[in-house]
Formats: structure tokens, sequence, C-alpha cells
């Protein structure tokens, strides 16, 4: 079982599989980063508030002995009060918008370096086959020929 194991693992798909999720992980640090540091906070100086994110809906009663601000999503969430986050909720459609925005351009750049290669592929395959020495030598003898006869 450990040598089935060791042979799965060792296939260049597992490894590249795993180097794709490292990678994505430490994207997806960079994607969330710019949009909680730079994109929402611009958004959310065009309607009104410095943090989207925490846009709210309180959805049931806040408890008698809450002390903590009734501005904080962060603070009504913990004491249990249920709330409907939109704030949050867009700030991760952002997040996703940018992902998929940048793997479309990825994945663009993909296919055309692979048409390009492809191209390439059809060129090479359609231009003549250099001709063989026998070929050369009969040509070289009919023009000799032909010569002669003028």
């Amino acid at each position: 079982m450990f040598k089935e194991f060791k042979a799965f693992i060792n296939r260049g798909n597992v490894m590249d599989l795993a180097v794709a999720v490292i990678i994505g992980a430490a994207f997806g640090k960079i994607v969330t980063s710019l949009t909680d540091d730079i994109i929402m906070p611009i958004i959310g100086k065009i309607f009104g508030g410095l943090d989207f994110s925490g846009y709210f809906l309180t959805l049931g009663p806040i408890p008698a002995d809450y002390k903590g601000s009734l501005a904080s999503y962060a603070d009504l969430k913990k004491a249990g009060v249920p709330l409907l986050g939109y704030g949050e909720f867009v700030t991760q459609i952002v997040n996703f918008l940018i992902v998929a925005f940048i793997i479309f351009l990825l994945l663009r750049t993909v296919n055309k370096a692979m048409a390009a290669v492809e191209r390439e592929k059809a060129l090479e395959a359609a231009a003549p086959a250099p001709d063989s020495p026998e070929v050369e030598l009969l040509r070289e003898i009919r023009d000799e020929l032909k010569s002669r006869a003028n």
C-alpha cells in the first residue's frame, strides 16, 4: 500500500496540483488584501462609510445586557444577535470577481500561446519537405539536357 501511495504522489499531475493549491492560497490572500484594503474602502467612501464590510441589518433583538457598540458588526455577531451582513457578502462577491477576471486573463493568454504553437506546427507541416538528393540530381540532368537541346 505504501508503494502505491508513493507512486501516486510522485505522479506529475499530483505534484502540479499541490503547487497550484499552495500558489492559489497565497494568491487568495493577495486578492483579499486588495479587496479589503484598497477596493472596498473606495466603494465604502462612495456609499458614505469607510468600512463597507461592516454594513448589516439587525434581524433580531439585542440582548439587554449588551455593552458593545450598536454599529459594530463583529461585536453584535459575537453577542449572538442575528444579523444580515450584506457588506461582507458584497466584499466576497468583489473578491470572487477579481479572482475570476484574473483567471480569465490567464486562460486567455494560455489559449493564445497554444494557438500560436498550433499555427507554427501547421506551418511546419504545410511547408514542403526538402527534395531528396536523387530528385536534385534528376533536375540537374533535366536542366542540362534542356540546355544542350537549345
